[in-house]
């Protein structure tokens, strides 16, 4: 069959073929009086084509196979090739039955990596597996984590994409993923572009060969889209026709994947060497003769009507190939081609290791070697799996467990030149055997970007969540596409795009920004702040005036007014107001063990003690006015000693409420976080609520007959009438502790512990001035008051 046109780099990949050939045969180190030989195929980019070669490279050139037993010596017992993935699929999935080694150097689909499909398939060229690792290092360096993907609709294609994609599922998302027909057809061409412009992600990942892209390249500048970031797979990234003055506004700047550059010393003389070689066997070259100068070998001539010889010029073998400038002859970036060398090369040292066999130390049955007369393809695969040697440009060629080779690529740019030309720069490499994280090196001041800022571009979905707060997905949308929600308030988040916020422990909280956790600010009623401050000066004041009265009464104790109002319970009385006042100091500080147990046991005492001394000079003062009638003796039963033992008595009541509580359960520092999350309040925990009601409730009982008695006794006919006092002292006392509870229950923190110390000072004011005050009045100021005449003075009769 006869291919028509002929591509030019695809005669020189046949040419190096023939060069490494010759060169391997010249080589007296390497396969000594070995002398290699070969056919060339060319598969006319047809897979049919394809397959008749690699069939009659195996059976023979005949229509029909000349040996049905399958035993006989092979024609030949390597293959370099196919270059196209789906064609190295089929062909390798035959050879493979043989175990007849294939070789390619261009074949990248990463399917072709199944040892089980394709046991006798290697390559040079890197599988698309790595190309894609590549692309995902240069990704994730640039933080790109929104990304679309072109693809051919054939195995390269499909195969590499779908690699691609599931890479990029771990870390980013794919905005679009769009497949481009065989047959280009204008609808589908025009879809994909309007998914381009469409789409918000600024960097595209293309893999279609050249030939594929082209259209698609031509409609992109046709609607002029611009700045996007193309990453090109290494089928086109040094497509020089794709690349110039017209596509350069749109696609400048493009970053691509290359397969490994290489040197082949005395190549190129080799390539202007060639010359017509009239075999029927051999056409290849006159065909790249005739396409090279446009004429035609007269044998071919003659077969023609003399209609078209007038427009056919003869090719006379001696035209000068070398003022030429083609592909074929331009070895200034060898990419395939020294794929092919290498290829070459593999399949000599194989042979070669092959014949180095020593005997009774070979690979095969009974430790023998292989016979260089009668060898067979699967003795050869044999080695071939094990060949490691480097080539003149110092590359190392192995391969691994799956037949593919070292992964090495060069990182290219489409840039401008210092001239205005447009050019393809090497800006870095992928070494897949380099230290882990150091595989991918870039060289920044040489890439150019073609945007604006000549600075990479941005392309995610949603910009990072940056710390203190978190990432919410967007329904319907993925993932990488999310909303950042603040963080609640006692939850942080320290890092950029957190999934969620974290709880802070439990004595921290949220700092403004939430990203950190700091201590909670503890509250408690202190000395050093205005409110303590202000409570603790009148506490103080408070106890310092009943210290005062008190000294007044001792000086004046023998004087009528004082020995009349019972000067002992009156001194005993200031005592305990005196405690009174000084109590509330316990609830102002840092609570601890020891205060928070006091401050209750000291209240409920003291005011016991307040509270007993009142009563029984309640009931002394209505004794006293019930014993001036006739026949009664009622004082004599409750004289000093009865009075002392009652407040006694009532006292230690009190006393044993508290110690029970404090066995039970008594009160410990509490550190409430419920109230107010932001902070701890420290406070005085009651433990025992039976407790604290049991002494709340005994001083609220002995106030309620205090007060009762009192206000039964307060119109006793006397000029200076006790009774009257201690009522209205009483009446405040009430009124304070019943508005104190409401109060209490709905103040907030420190704030509780406030409205406790100005019940206790409010009601001991009350006390102090009610009862107090007027005798304090007489003493100091109405001295001629305080007589025995003046106090004993019945109040005239009511008319």
């Amino acid at each position: 069959m006869r291919c028509r046109g002929l591509d030019f780099v695809g005669f020189q990949w046949a040419q190096t073929m023939v060069f490494a050939i010759e060169e391997i045969n010249r080589e007296p180190a390497l396969l000594p009086n070995i002398t290699l030989g070969y056919r060339l195929y060319d598969n006319c980019v047809n897979l049919a084509v394809a397959f008749r070669a690699a069939t009659a490279l195996i059976s023979g050139v005949g229509d029909t196979f000349t040996d049905y037993s399958c035993t006989g010596k092979p024609p030949v017992l390597g293959i370099v090739g196919d270059p196209m993935s789906s064609h190295s699929i089929a062909i390798s999935r035959m050879l493979g039955l043989f175990r007849m080694p294939l070789v390619s150097y261009y074949a990248t689909c990463s399917c072709l990596s199944n040892r089980k499909e394709f046991p006798s398939f290697f390559r040079t060229v890197p599988s698309d597996a790595f190309q894609v690792k590549a692309m995902i290092q240069i990704i994730k360096h640039y933080g790109w984590t929104w990304v679309g993907t072109i693809a051919s609709d054939d195995d390269y294609g499909q195969f590499a994409v779908k690699t691609f994609i599931e890479e990029v599922n771990t870390f980013g998302c794919i905005s679009f993923s769009e497949t481009l027909p065989s047959v280009n057809a204008k609808s589908r061409i025009l879809q994909i572009v309007n998914t381009i412009k469409q789409s918000t992600a600024r960097v595209i990942i293309v893999f279609l060969l050249e030939s594929q892209f082209i259209p698609l390249v031509k409609e992109i500048i046709h609607q002029n889209i611009t700045y996007r970031q193309w990453i090109a797979s290494e089928s086109w990234t040094t497509a020089t026709g794709i690349l110039n003055e017209e596509t350069f506004s749109s696609f400048g700047g493009t970053i691509g994947i290359a397969i490994r550059r290489g040197e082949i010393p005395g190549l190129k003389e080799f390539l202007l060497r060639v010359r017509p070689v009239f075999n029927p066997n051999n056409n290849l070259v006159n065909q790249f003769w005739e396409e090279m100068f446009k004429c035609e070998f007269p044998n071919k001539m003659n077969n023609k009507s003399s209609s078209d010889l007038g427009s056919s010029r003869i090719c006379t073998g001696s035209e000068d190939i070398e003022s030429t400038q083609t592909a074929y002859s331009d070895v200034s970036d060898l990419r395939a081609s020294y794929n092919v060398y290498k290829a070459v090369y593999t399949l000599a040292h194989s042979l070669h290791n092959l014949m180095s066999c020593e005997s009774g130390k070979g690979p095969f049955e009974n430790n023998s070697c292989a016979d260089i007369t009668r060898v067979q393809p699967w003795q050869l695969l044999h080695y071939l799996k094990r060949v490691n040697f480097t080539t003149h440009y110092g590359d190392r060629v192995s391969f691994d467990e799956n037949g593919d080779a070292l992964a090495i690529y060069d990182v290219m740019n489409w840039q401008r030149a210092d001239d205005g030309s447009v050019k393809i720069e090497t800006i870095g490499l992928f070494d897949e055997s380099a230290p882990a994280g150091q595989e991918l090196t870039l060289q920044e001041d040489k890439i150019f970007w073609n945007f604006n800022s000549n600075t990479p571009p941005r392309s995610v979905c949603s910009e990072s969540c940056l710390p203190g707060t978190r990432k919410a997905a967007r329904k319907g949308e993925p993932l990488c596409c999310f909303d950042c929600i603040p963080c609640a308030e006692g939850e942080i988040s320290n890092h950029t795009d957190s999934i969620e916020c974290v709880k802070c422990p439990a004595d921290f909280w949220s700092n403004p920004r939430r990203d950190q956790c700091v201590l909670k600010d503890i509250e408690f009623l202190s000395y050093e702040e205005p409110l303590g401050i202000s409570l603790s000066t009148i506490s103080l004041f408070g106890s310092c005036v009943s210290t005062t009265v008190l000294a007044v009464f001792i000086y004046y104790r023998n004087t009528p007014v004082v020995k009349a109002n019972n000067s002992e319970l009156s001194f005993l009385l200031l005592l305990s107001l005196i405690l009174c006042f000084l109590c509330s100091l316990l609830f102002i500080g840092q609570p601890l063990h020891l205060t928070c147990m006091l401050r209750h046991v000291v209240f409920g005492i003291s005011f016991v003690l307040c509270i007993s001394c009142i009563l029984v000079k309640t009931i002394v003062v209505i004794m006293a006015f019930k014993a001036t009638l006739p026949d009664n003796n009622v004082m004599k039963w409750f004289g000093a000693a009865q009075q002392r033992g009652t407040v006694f008595v009532f006292t230690v009541i009190q006393a044993v409420i508290c110690i029970i509580w404090l066995s039970t359960a008594s009160p410990v520092p509490f550190k409430n976080t419920e109230y107010q999350n932001s902070k701890i309040i420290f406070e005085c925990n009651v433990g025992s609520i039976t407790g604290f009601s049991c002494l709340l409730s005994y001083i609220g009982l002995l106030a309620s007959v205090c007060f009762l008695l009192a206000f039964l006794a307060r119109n006793l006919p006397d000029n200076f009438n006790e009774a009257k006092f201690i009522t209205f002292s009483m009446l405040i006392f009430c009124a304070v502790w019943i508005a104190f509870i409401p109060a209490y229950v709905s103040s907030p923190g420190k704030y509780s512990d406030a409205v406790e110390i100005f019940a206790i000072l409010a009601s001991s004011f009350g006390l102090l001035i009610a009862i107090f005050a007027p005798k304090c009045y007489i003493i100091l100021l109405h001295p001629e008051k305080n007589t025995k005449k003046s106090l004993m003075r019945r109040a005239a009769p009511k008319k």
